[in-house]
């Protein structure tokens, strides 16, 4: 019987940001189970919404795992599509990947910060603080969609740009459920703040997702 060479990708330092990926959602469920329940079903209900938005709601522990592993995934995730959408050599690394990854902290840690510095300008702390927290929470919700697709992209369908798109479009979905209920509770103070807010959305919302968009394109 002759023997059959048959080559894999090497996948070890992918499977170690799963298995990460996997103990960050063990921990979340383990010690903050109420509220992992309820985080999972937060695009059908907004239960988690309404008793997690008034005390502590950006820096707790339970924030800062799931920011963890909205960041592992988002970036895992564009390190795909510079291969597979875009086509970029250059990003076929591990170094690359801890490259997106930094970048991808970087950006939101200055988008936070500078919504915080727009909030203290316009005196509206605590209400930007609430936005924050509830587009963090259907980003970080989003991110188990991206998480799924990370794995059918590594080990079930890869090289499927097929599978990208679907992510794509199911991640905008949540996030867009999101926008909706944060513009419905908050009509009031947008009516009173409506220059503010539009540039905002056009400063911080916007502007990044063009610049993304030209750079991904070129």
């Amino acid at each position: 019987m002759e023997s059959i060479l048959r080559g894999f990708n090497n996948v070890d330092w992918i499977t170690s940001i799963f298995v990460m990926s996997l103990f960050i959602l063990v921990l979340s469920k383990t010690f903050f189970y109420n509220k992992f329940i309820n985080f999972v079903v937060l695009p059908f209900n907004n239960k988690y919404i309404f008793l997690h938005s008034k005390k502590h709601i950006l820096f707790n522990w339970f924030n800062i795992l799931w920011s963890a592993f909205t960041a592992l995934n988002i970036s895992l995730f564009v390190y795909y599509i510079l291969q597979i959408i875009v086509k970029e050599t250059t990003y076929q690394s591990t170094f690359a990947y801890f490259t997106i990854l930094c970048l991808v902290v970087l950006f939101f840690m200055v988008k936070i910060l500078l919504q915080f510095g727009n909030a203290f300008v316009f005196n509206s702390t605590t209400t930007v603080t609430e936005f924050i927290f509830k587009k963090l929470s259907y980003l970080n919700h989003s991110a188990i969609i991206i998480f799924i697709a990370n794995i059918f992209l590594t080990y079930i369908t890869p090289n499927s740009a097929i599978i990208i798109y679907i992510g794509f479009v199911l991640v905008l979905a949540i996030n867009v459920i999101g926008w909706v209920n944060l513009l419905k509770n908050h009509r009031k103070f947008l009516t009173l703040n409506f220059l503010y807010f539009i540039l905002y959305l056009c400063a911080l919302e916007i502007s990044p997702l063009i610049i993304i968009g030209n750079y991904l394109k070129d």
